[in-house]
């Protein structure tokens, strides 16, 4: 009995994450509207009454999806960007790398295509999704490019517009391979994008485009 007390502790312990974890595929499968309780209950191998037991809405699961499988890669992000003492010529592209990475290896551009489609109807998703995923990236972004004017890299201008110029097109392939799928003959590669687009962004943002990764111009 001693043995097994343990094993069901951590197993009721791992079960908000077991339904965050079904809710993700669920949701990036099904849409919003489609989803439903007894489908992630099933996926994560609860009762639909165990779902109550952490989460009262629909909402609530769609919420902790975002804090749990979205916010923290963006956290990560955040923290390796803070770490690196680098010009901003190397750090935009190693950025645009890692978010097409990301991008490419889950299911978040599903989920993403599933926010902007339904936010009509459910307008706490575009809510949730805007403060803890969209506001946090563009905030990040702003403040690397404010970071990069200040050390004498980057033209002026509005670091937020600069951000929306960095980070807009990756977005816009994302959805764009999401959209379309297999019904488009060439989707973008992300990682291709990622370099390409940094190296054309950054031309139009640092003081010098021809010089040397933290040369300013003469």
């Amino acid at each position: 009995m001693a043995d097994d007390a343990p094993k069901w502790r951590r197993r009721k312990t791992a079960r908000p994450g077991e339904i965050v974890a079904a809710a993700l595929d669920i949701f990036a499968d099904k849409g919003f509207a489609g989803a439903k309780l007894e489908d992630i209950a099933a996926r994560a191998g609860v009762s639909k009454g165990a779902l109550y037991l952490y989460f009262e809405t629909k909402e609530d699961i769609f919420r902790a999806v975002v804090r749990t499988a979205v916010a923290p890669n963006l956290h990560a992000i955040r923290a390796a960007a803070a770490a690196f003492d680098g010009p901003f010529a190397l750090l935009a592209p190693m950025l645009l790398s890692r978010m097409a990475g990301l991008m490419a290896q889950s299911r978040l551009p599903a989920v993403a295509k599933m926010v902007i489609g339904e936010s009509r109807n459910f307008p706490d998703l575009a809510k949730i999704w805007h403060d803890d995923v969209v506001s946090v990236a563009i905030d990040l972004a702003s403040a690397l490019v404010a970071r990069a004017q200040a050390r004498g890299e980057a033209a002026p201008g509005d670091p937020r517009l600069y951000a929306f110029s960095l980070v807009g097109p990756m977005i816009m392939a994302v959805l764009f391979r999401e959209v379309f799928g297999e019904a488009a003959s060439e989707p973008p590669d992300l990682q291709s994008l990622a370099m390409q687009h940094a190296r054309a962004v950054l031309h139009g943002m640092l003081i010098s485009p021809h010089a040397s990764p933290g040369e300013a111009a003469p």
